[in-house]
């Protein structure tokens, strides 16, 4: 697995990165501005890789071929200065391993593998689950990164149906999203005594902090690709028990987070309000989403610059209003 096999490779901060889109009819990937966007997360102290083609990356927009190139435009500009991880979203285990193997051959050096998306609407059975996770595992000599949904999705893993998982032999982290702390508790406390080689990964971007404390090994969040000092910073801090810096870092994504996401999970229209507010920072080039989302309104755009001048990131930019 290109030498990335130990949990501590899999500990720190892993931004779920966006993709930039020209404004050119197609809504054509921005090659160029993605090379200058994932540019930026190098040297930042605390992240450990890229993950693009997540739900943040808009995966659910992109064709084939084009998750694949944004996994080999990534790598060809960070080489080895950064691994890139991609996203791995399919309805079934042969496309599964498909996208998979595609991502492997474009230089990434592990995947983020999403349950299918069909058991949201009619669950599944647990041998059904875990042999998807098994059976694409299998096929890539590449790292696995599991990704667990909300508890009320049909899909979300049980804790029991986790610690099968983490026995795969290139399961190298969970990302747990279960939404549910209680259970997420359990699902830490029974990982670290059954599986203690495995990294877990919060990706509760709306709060964060009350997971991060839980002894886990660090965050893949839409926020790091954000805010990524902000988010190293807290993720240092409460991982080493500084919860007072912890909790002053909160405050400032506290208010962050309420201007994309507002109030609990992501909102239907987090995805544009956070690429809204990347653009606004300057760190991306173009805050086009593709369809059947839709531009954000002028002042949608005033309130996020409005919050970004609170806490001291806003950047002038010229926003496509």
């Amino acid at each position: 697995m290109g030498g990335l096999q130990k949990r501590e490779d899999w500990s720190g901060v892993f931004p779920a990165t966006l993709v930039p889109f020209l404004d050119d009819g197609r809504y054509s990937i921005d090659e160029e501005g993605l090379r200058s966007y994932g540019r930026q997360f190098v040297g930042i102290p605390g992240i450990k890789g890229i993950v693009p083609n997540g739900h943040t990356g808009e995966i659910q927009a992109l064709f084939a071929e084009e998750r694949k190139r944004v996994v080999e435009v990534l790598v060809d500009e960070l080489g080895d200065e950064l691994p890139v991880i991609s996203g791995v979203s399919a309805e079934a285990t042969l496309e599964g391993i498909h996208h998979a193997q595609a991502a492997q051959e474009a230089g990434a050096k592990g995947i983020l593998l999403m349950p299918p998306h069909l058991w949201l609407r009619f669950g599944r059975e647990s041998e059904t689950a875990i042999r998807y996770v098994q059976e694409v595992a299998a096929n890539i000599d590449i790292a696995v990164i599991v990704h667990q949904y909300p508890a009320w999705t049909k899909v979300s893993y049980t804790t029991e149906e986790l610690v099968e998982l983490a026995k795969i032999p290139n399961v190298v982290a969970i990302k747990d999203g279960t939404r549910d702390i209680a259970r997420y508790e359990r699902n830490v406390r029974a990982l670290r005594q059954s599986a203690p080689e495995v990294a877990i990964l919060t990706c509760h971007d709306e709060y964060l902090l009350p997971t991060l404390v839980q002894g886990i090994d660090g965050a893949l969040v839409g926020f790091a690709g954000f805010v990524p000092e902000l988010i190293c910073e807290l993720v240092s801090a409460a991982l080493n028990d500084h919860l007072t810096d912890a909790r002053e870092l909160t405050d400032k994504v506290y208010v962050l987070k309420q201007a994309v996401y507002r109030m609990g999970e992501p909102s239907a229209d987090a995805h544009q309000r956070m690429k809204a507010a990347m653009f606004l920072r300057g760190l991306i080039s173009s805050p086009i989403v593709r369809p059947p989302l839709s531009p954000l309104s002028p002042s949608v755009y005033a309130e996020l610059e409005h919050e970004l001048k609170r806490v001291g990131l806003f950047a002038p930019a010229e926003a496509v209003r």
